[in-house]
């Protein structure tokens, strides 16, 4: 069982920046491709990012809505997975929500079904 738990969410101004945390349990954190997926009140969860467990690489994949301002990384050591966003608009403003696949590769990663954890969520407002 993996445990994942969000953190550094919070109120900021359009044009901020912020950057999440998720810490998961398990030795086989590195193993696991890792995703980061968003819900506004009243839509559905959507897809934000995601990053490929260490093969040698790392792949990522992004949303068209964040690319180019969001980026997402991943310490292995720390077993931690991070998104730092920049440019922050209102249109982000959501409970952001980490994910574990037990994947090391891409399967599908846009789509929630795929992961098999995730965490409780950390709200980010921002204000216009």
């Amino acid at each position: 069982q993996v445990q994942l738990v969000e953190s550094g969410g919070g109120l900021v101004q359009a044009g901020g920046s912020l950057r999440l945390s998720c810490a998961a349990s398990g030795r086989t954190f590195s193993s696991y491709t890792m995703g980061w997926f968003r819900q506004a009140p009243g839509k559905e969860r959507e897809f934000v990012a995601a990053i490929t467990g260490w093969s040698g690489t790392y792949n990522t994949v992004y949303a068209d809505s964040v690319k180019g301002r969001f980026t997402i990384s991943r310490d292995n050591a720390k077993n931690t997975v991070y998104l730092q966003m920049n440019s922050l608009k209102p249109e982000d403003t959501a409970v952001y929500y980490c994910a574990a696949d037990k994947d090391l590769n891409f399967v599908a990663p846009i789509f929630p079904t795929s992961y098999d954890y995730w965490g409780q969520g950390t709200q980010v407002t921002v204000s216009s």
